[in-house]
């Protein structure tokens, strides 16, 4: 099988469960195994150079509201690719380049080409993601050992979590300018993680916060995971909020409990390393100064 995966996380499941050497082609954003970055890329970003979240936010607004897409396909690699397989999702439009865009370049070629769309909205969701592709692939026995290996990892930490006397409130900030809290899966990492989520969406897009909301929300502690940053740009972003004065006023930012986590890597790709997310905010909850008050 020739496979072509137009989403990062596709693309480390598939490697995951064995079927990496059958994958011809990834997106430029496929980082991750390290021999991803070796195969062709067929999408580059639409956006214009920036690093500041404010203005990636207001660019991504104004090509969403003219109706453009924020990513490239190369239909002609695509085709040269010839594939069997095409993976890719429909739960983001600002994540990976959109399901219309991939249809219409599938439509003109093979007509036994299989297109199949991921859309987890929690942990469970990616974990059946991984057996379904294992099956779709021909790498059941991968797969199923890839969740195995997953679910004890949860299991554990669960385990590990489950008696903690106090939860702390968390709030995950999935970007900084405008602030938007974690939605889809991110609430549940936080409840694994042994954590209590706040201005959170579980199983549902990141909404935008406004400042008052957080500031009377007071949470214990903040984790800023800007999507699709990693951690450098997450520690930039983390640095400019020192802007605001809400922010700075927040108990958790004088009591030193802000985390910045690359965002690229764990917690805003459904993958395999959403375990890895739950597992490194465990860890950051409990070296945290001590919290006597859930509030």
């Amino acid at each position: 099988m020739r496979i072509v995966s137009l989403l990062p996380s596709a693309t480390e499941i598939l490697f995951g469960i064995g079927a990496g050497a059958e994958v011809v082609g990834v997106t430029h954003e496929c980082d991750f195994p390290s021999e991803a970055r070796r195969l062709p890329q067929l999408t580059a970003s639409a956006l214009p150079p920036g690093d500041a979240p404010g203005d990636i936010d207001r660019h991504v607004r104004s090509s969403l509201h003219a109706g453009s897409s924020l990513y490239y396909l190369d239909s002609g690699l695509l085709e040269s690719l010839a594939p069997d397989l095409i993976v890719t999702q429909e739960l983001c439009a600002v994540c990976a380049v959109s399901y219309e865009i991939v249809e219409r370049a599938a439509r003109r070629l093979r007509t036994d080409l299989r297109v199949v769309s991921l859309e987890p909205s929690c942990l469970d969701d990616v974990l059946a993601n991984v057996t379904f592709l294992g099956e779709l692939t021909g790498h059941a026995t991968g797969a199923a050992d890839l969740v195995d290996a997953l679910q004890r990892r949860i299991a554990t930490l669960r385990h590990r979590t489950a008696g903690a006397r106090v939860r702390p409130r968390t709030l995950v900030l999935e970007w900084t300018d405008p602030p938007m809290g974690g939605g889809h899966w991110t609430p549940g990492l936080v409840e694994l993680a042994g954590g209590a989520p706040v201005l959170s969406q579980p199983g549902g897009n990141s909404q935008r916060l406004e400042w008052r909301q957080i500031e009377h929300c007071e949470p214990d502690v903040v984790v800023v995971t800007p999507c699709g940053f990693d951690l450098a740009h997450a520690r930039d972003a983390l640095v400019a909020l020192d802007s605001v004065p809400q922010w700075t006023g927040l108990r958790a930012y004088r009591e030193r409990r802000i985390f910045a986590i690359d965002g690229n890597a764990y917690f805003n790709r459904p993958g395999p390393r959403l375990v890895d997310s739950a597992e490194i905010l465990a860890r950051l909850l409990e070296t945290s100064s001590p919290i006597t008050s859930e509030r």
